[in-house]
């Protein structure tokens, strides 16, 4: 497999990735004008739904869509520090090429800087919360034997995060900094973006310690009832 199939599943899955985001974001605003809280239902089903589909067409090639999911994979020895570079490289180009389309999907300009200013204590420690878990799951699933589930673990994951999180969720540095190019429900101011990144960061390198705590040995088979209830 070579590292431009990679580089390339990432960027089209990152850029699909972040349509859904955005657009499903401008549709749910057009579709519920005076519901925020459906907006945001709509917003988050959509964004789950399309990390299912994606993950599943793309997993066999390249299905992080994430830079901090392929730092961690760096850290684990999955990747290599060049093939890393190119896969970031590939999912923020990707991401931002998901906004443009998004925002001219539904007649807008290519790009418009957002306005939505996201900073504050809570919504910090809410992306520190959101990507952790995320790290969690996508990679004590791994570890323990049972990568067909990520596209599911994921997709659950993020819809409910939405809404856990004060946040709703960013996780993704790609999708982050993607997300300044559409001034519409999903945008983030570019200032913003800074401290977004860094808890982003945090999160998974927390994520990342607590999975190598509760899955040290990425070989170790799934206990069954007996062994997990004795």
């Amino acid at each position: 497999m070579t590292l431009v199939r990679r580089a390339v599943a990432e960027l089209v899955g990152t850029a699909f990735l972040v349509m859904a985001v955005v657009g499903s974001g401008i549709a749910a605003t057009r579709l519920s004008p005076d519901d925020v809280g459906l907006q945001l239902l709509e917003n988050s089903l959509v964004t789950g739904a399309a990390l299912v589909a994606l993950i599943l067409a793309f997993q066999p090639v390249s299905a992080a869509f994430n830079p901090v999911v392929t730092l961690v994979e760096r850290v684990l020895g999955l990747v290599t520090t060049r093939d890393a570079a190119a896969l970031v490289v590939a999912q923020v180009v990707g991401g931002a090429l998901g906004a443009v389309l998004a925002n001219l999907m539904f007649g807008l300009d290519a790009v418009s800087v957002s306005t939505h200013d996201r900073s504050g204590g809570g919504l910090w420690l809410g992306e520190v919360v959101a990507t952790l878990g995320l790290v969690a799951v996508i990679f004590g699933s791994v570890r323990r034997g049972r990568a067909d589930t990520v596209a599911y673990a994921v997709g659950g994951y993020i819809t409910a995060a939405y809404w856990f999180t004060s946040s709703t969720s960013f996780a993704n540095p790609a999708v982050t900094l993607a997300r300044t190019l559409s001034d519409t429900f999903a945008g983030i101011a570019p200032g913003s973006v800074a401290v977004f990144v860094l808890m982003q960061l945090v999160g998974g390198a927390l994520g990342l310690g607590l999975v190598l705590l509760l899955h040290p040995d990425p070989e170790l088979p799934r206990p069954d009832v007996t062994e997990e209830t004795a």
